[in-house]
């Protein structure tokens, strides 16, 4: 009778194995493949060489004589360290304005309680719907009016008004998970709403913060229409519209270099991800309970 048991918990064990391996393990290779092979791809083409590039024959998902040709024509021969700059900088001063500019306004919705703020936060939501595609047009006349066309300022002052909606909207999920007893005791205490903000709201809120960074500087990163509509000289271009424009020349397509450039152009990126990952998933469940 025993040995009978033993054999069903066996067989059990072994359909549990096998339930999962087509549950969880398949779904998560396919999933992996789906995700790294560009990368994988971007990264074998930067190191072929033209011939291999060219040719028909041979195994195309693999390198047989790998060149640092088109790494030094994007490093030494193209603006490229220059773009990455460019894009560092106008990522950074756009994240960090936005940010700050949220706080306040996600803030001032979901704290104060004051009248209207349910609307006004969802004025704020139904502005981040509204595409770029669609108000570069009125921001071009206003960026050409102000005179910053073709500068960086043009981009740092025109980013924040998809930024701004998207990271005020972010914190107001963020700051209705922190309990308002909170406040309120602070409040009894004497403090008022700056050093409520500062020493009890902000850093309860830093996983919400980093979050909301981290998608402000990707999408300031990977920003491609206004970069390319509002700055015109190759020394002021961003990463994105300085790779396109400047390693296509007509009907020549610099595979190699647009590769190696596009790789090099997503590390920063995948870096801050797998960095503040822990962060980044508790900024969007919420990590604090009533």
């Amino acid at each position: 009778m025993s040995d009978a048991r033993s054999d069903t918990v066996g067989m059990e064990f072994l359909e549990s194995r096998k339930r999962k391996l087509l549950t969880v393990y398949l779904p998560l290779a396919v999933f992996l493949f789906v995700l790294l092979f560009p990368f994988y791809w971007m990264a074998i083409t930067s190191f072929k060489p033209n011939k291999e590039l060219l040719s028909r024959e041979g195994n195309p998902f693999w390198i047989i004589e790998p060149t640092l040709a088109h790494v030094n024509k994007l490093l030494f021969q193209t603006a490229y360290p220059q773009w990455m700059w460019n894009t560092l900088l106008v990522s950074v001063v756009a994240t960090f304005f936005s940010l700050a500019t949220s706080v306040f306004a996600a803030y001032a919705i979901e704290r104060l309680r004051f009248s209207g703020a349910k609307q006004t936060g969802l004025a704020i939501f139904l502005a981040y719907l509204v595409p770029p595609s669609i108000l570069f047009i009125p921001l071009a006349s206003v960026v050409f009016q102000l005179g910053l066309f073709d500068t960086r300022l043009a981009l740092i002052l025109t980013y924040p008004t998809f930024l701004i909606p998207f990271c005020t909207w972010l914190l107001m999920g963020y700051f209705r998970s922190i309990p308002f007893e909170l406040e309120e005791c602070a409040l009894i205490d004497g403090a008022n709403r700056w050093q409520i903000l500062v020493k009890i709201v902000l850093p309860l809120a830093v996983p919400g913060l980093i979050s909301a960074g981290i998608f402000a500087f990707t999408l300031s990163w990977n920003e491609f229409i206004y970069a390319l509509t509002f700055v015109s000289s190759s020394e002021i271009k961003t990463l994105p519209v300085g790779v396109v424009t400047e390693l296509v020349e007509g009907d020549v397509y610099h595979w190699g270099s647009l590769m190696a450039g596009a790789l090099f152009g997503s590390l920063p990126v995948a870096f801050i991800y797998s960095f503040f990952v822990e962060y980044y998933v508790s900024g969007m469940t919420g990590s604090v309970k009533e």
